[in-house]
């Protein structure tokens, strides 16, 4: 083969070459953009929202109970409800107020009313989800007419609840409080008209259902009476539909307008918790909603 015939050949394989070069490369003869490609990618397909956690701080019987039923559909909107149970319930303000959660779910209004003020807790409440209506249990009696004078009965020892057993007693003819009692705050030194001088043993709520061996009986939570395993069914009298205290979400002021909060509150009240309530329950927690 002659020189020229050599130098055509090699003109054409160059050329050959640089089509095959350029075909590789998308026809510009750069290498392709992997990160655009991936991007491109990722722009195509939208990928589900974020998923935000709540974390919310409750009380094992029934609330986290409840909470948890509600976990499901809230997961499918996006939010992780994180429940967080605390055995000393009065541990769920303070946490609250320094953002170790962000909202708890254990309290009534007037509960929250009586140590809001003396604590500085600047909160807001969401929604009414559950009303427990407190009931007297006893391990000794039967029936309402078997309390004997100087009975000792335990009742509550903080503001709001004990007001609130003093009242259940006065509804049941068993005392009378002085007139004018506004704040939701009583104490036996309230009492105006004690017949059966009944001597009132004043104890933290939890407490309570271990001491009803040592008392002719207690006014008692339902939180605390499912708690201690004893049937709701079995108090002597107890609150009616119509009792104010029913326990609500509460988050830091200004919280109330955060989106999962919102729909935490959406999802606690619908017909799917009121019949899980109602049937799980029965007449120890009543909807309130």
């Amino acid at each position: 083969m002659g020189k020229k015939s050599l130098y055509s050949l090699t003109s054409i394989l160059v050329i050959i070459g640089a089509i095959v070069s350029g075909c590789a490369s998308g026809g510009t003869g750069q290498a392709p953009d992997t990160k655009s490609a991936a991007q491109g990618d990722a722009g195509g397909s939208a990928k589900p929202a974020k998923e935000t956690t709540l974390k919310i701080g409750a009380a094992a019987v029934p609330h986290a109970e409840i909470l948890n039923f509600i976990k499901p559909k809230l997961k499918e909107q996006g939010v992780n409800l994180e429940v967080v149970v605390y055995d000393d319930e009065g541990q769920l303000n303070p946490a609250l107020k320094d953002k170790q959660i962000d909202a708890n779910y254990f309290q009534h209004v007037p509960y929250l009313d009586s140590v809001k003020g003396e604590k500085g807790y600047d909160f807001a409440v969401t929604t009414k989800v559950h009303v427990e209506p407190i009931g007297f249990y006893s391990s000794k009696l039967k029936s309402k007419d078997e309390i004997k004078e100087g009975a000792r009965i335990g009742i509550p020892n903080n503001p709001s609840n004990e007001y609130r057993a003093l009242v259940l007693l006065q509804q049941q003819g068993l005392i009378k409080l002085k007139d004018g009692l506004t704040t939701y705050e009583a104490t036996p030194k309230d009492i105006a008209d004690n017949p059966k001088k009944l001597k009132f043993v004043e104890a933290d709520s939890a407490t309570l259902p271990r001491s009803l061996p040592d008392l002719e009986g207690a006014i008692i939570n339902t939180n605390l009476v499912l708690e201690a395993k004893i049937d709701p069914k079995s108090a002597l009298f107890r609150e009616d539909s119509k009792s104010p205290y029913a326990n609500v979400i509460v988050v830091r002021k200004g919280d109330e307008t955060r989106d999962e909060v919102k729909k935490l509150d959406a999802a606690l009240t619908t017909p799917e918790v009121k019949k899980f309530i109602e049937d799980k329950y029965g007449v120890a927690v009543v909807p309130a909603f």
